[in-house]
């Protein structure tokens, strides 16, 4: 005899209800996505798109794979690994080889997300793996195959180029390695870089440059719920403490703004510290999360190998999740322990 599966299922209040589903969470997210990666082809070249598309399909077919292989049910159509994909092409230079995407894809869904039990237990953003990962086994691609914006719409330019004859320095190296100086001699006044780098028009990863398509996409998403303001503000508004504090020659000499539009704590704030499972979901916890991104950029940046510290400093952060969970519980709406009547 079959036992009946259950019609109701009953758990402890508080209930609440919403229309929202994973699914469409997910892919609204993508859709807020989309709009860095078609500026992408204009600025880098139709070779992002190419290696967008490698990223994401490597990590839908490591997802099916995967689930496969570990006997569970195939998810590829609830939008989490396109997310990933997307989000992993976005953090690695325009210039790679098409296969560098397909390393990536496999360590960021296979081992980072299903060896650690799939959607929902995993510790760390499963792109920001990927990335680290490649930074790691292939540093020389990964640090050197920026390119230089394509202004005259010749979207084909870079199509076949080695990295070696078209590499160029990105904003944060230069501010790194030369100073506020060298960075005004290359890409002109201060009014012109702040506006370039608004909108997109300068040396990057590929889905980052772009601080306004980013701010709407992210502003979207706070307008829908799906993420609050709390860990992007402050992610934003420690980098840009922080770096005004210890960023320039003298104490309270460095350039906030700088710092939040020249690398990729935009992208970051809005697109992955807010990642569901590996960020806190109380409010004041996020804003520690927040707070402590944007200290371990700064640092990194500062005192670091790198140039850049977002990923690090996010993925620093995510195995805090659970402490700051613990000391930061939500509002106990039942009666205390042995009060209950």
């Amino acid at each position: 005899m079959v036992k009946d599966a259950p019609r109701w299922v009953v758990s402890i209040s508080p209930h609440v209800k919403s229309p929202e589903s994973v699914e469409k969470i997910m892919w609204t997210v993508v859709v807020c996505l989309l709009p860095p990666l078609i500026l992408s082809v204009f600025i880098f070249g139709f070779q992002t798109l190419i290696i967008t598309l490698v990223s994401v399909g490597s990590c839908v077919a490591t997802e099916a794979v995967s689930q496969k292989l570990l006997k569970r049910p195939v998810t590829v159509s609830d939008g989490s690994a396109v997310i990933t994909g997307l989000l992993l092409a976005y953090i690695i230079p325009p210039g790679v080889p098409y296969w560098l995407p397909i390393l990536g894809s496999v360590m960021a869904i296979y081992v980072a997300k299903h060896l650690l039990g799939g959607l929902g237990y995993n510790i760390f953003n499963p792109a920001l793996i990927g990335r680290a990962f490649l930074v790691a086994t292939f540093p020389v691609a990964m640090t050197s195959a920026w390119l230089q914006p394509i202004r005259d719409a010749s979207v084909f330019k870079y199509m076949g180029s080695g990295i070696d004859a078209v590499s160029t320095a990105t904003p944060l190296y230069v501010l790194k390695h030369y100073g506020v100086a060298a960075l005004i001699e290359k890409f002109g006044s201060m009014g012109t870089i702040y506006s370039d780098f608004f909108l997109g028009w300068r040396p990057g990863c590929i889905g980052e440059t772009s601080g306004l398509l980013i701010l709407l996409g992210g502003l979207y998403l706070i307008y829908k719920r799906y993420i609050t303001w709390h860990i992007p503000v402050s992610v934003i508004l420690s980098v840009g403490l922080f770096t005004w504090i210890f960023g320039g020659e003298r104490l309270f000499t460095g350039n906030p703004l700088l710092a939040v539009l020249s690398g990729g704590v935009l992208l970051g704030a809005f697109f992955m510290a807010t990642d569901y499972v590996t960020s806190p979901s109380n409010r004041t916890a996020q804003l520690i999360f927040g707070a402590g991104v944007g200290a371990l950029t700064v640092l990194i940046r500062l005192k670091g190998g790198y140039p850049e510290g977002v990923c690090y400093a996010i993925l620093l952060m995510n195995p805090l999740t659970p402490a700051l969970e613990g000391w930061f519980k939500p509002k106990r709406f039942a009666p205390p322990k042995g009060n209950e009547k």
